[in-house]
């Protein structure tokens, strides 16, 4: 099946370089060696390792290129998704995974060691103690928009050097309109299913807030 290689990868992205290629391809049995002993996947969703977690988290890719430097906090990483993907396709961005589970960041620093990704630190923290401010906040399903917003909204740096303004940029499903009856804050959504024609996108999204 090709959503259980590394082809689905290459499929949507024919510009990685090989050293890329070899991170990527080192994803799989990196998690399949942590995921006996803590539980960052699901078991079900192992299978479908790279289009359910490593193609899910690089449609980010496909919406912005994050110019060189730019900062990204990826908020309650677990086990690094989507930041390692992200890190390893921009590598000349800087990316801070957190999560307020140790056991998953154990997990994303060894991952981390492994493919040795210096663009990337990792730690447990809570984010509402958080300081340090980011040009993009990333999120894969941690929580409702309205409670993220509130959690994250003062760690978004003003002046902007992309593409899109300082924002965030969500990974979401299902119907969201609950989560964005609030005001004073632009949204949009990109279906995923633009960029990929695999049926796992269908009801998949990316939503991008601003303030």
């Amino acid at each position: 099946m090709a959503d259980s290689s590394i082809e689905i990868i290459k499929k949507y992205f024919p510009e990685l370089t090989s050293k890329q290629v070899s991170q990527f391809e080192q994803l799989q049995p990196l998690y399949a060696l942590w995921n006996e002993r803590i539980n960052v996947i699901s078991r079900k969703d192992f299978e479908h390792f790279y289009e359910r977690h490593v193609l899910h988290s690089l449609s980010i890719a496909k919406l912005i290129s994050f110019a060189p430097q730019s900062e990204i906090l990826d908020f309650g990483t677990g086990g690094g998704f989507p930041g390692i993907p992200l890190a390893i396709f921009f590598p000349e961005v800087n990316f801070h995974l957190v999560d307020s589970i140790g056991k998953k960041i154990q997990v994303v620093n060894e991952v981390l060691k492994e493919l040795n990704l210096e663009n990337v630190f990792a730690e447990k923290a809570r984010v509402e103690e958080m300081k340090t401010e980011y040009d993009f906040i990333t999120c894969r399903g941690v929580a409702e928009i309205p409670r993220l917003i509130s959690w994250t909204k003062n760690l978004l740096k003003r002046e902007n050097n992309n593409s899109l303004k300082n924002g965030w940029l969500l990974l979401k499903g299902g119907d969201l309109k609950e989560e964005l009856k609030f005001n004073n804050i632009f949204y949009q959504f990109y279906s995923i299913s633009d960029f990929f024609e695999e049926e796992y996108f269908i009801e998949k999204k990316i939503v991008y807030l601003r303030k």
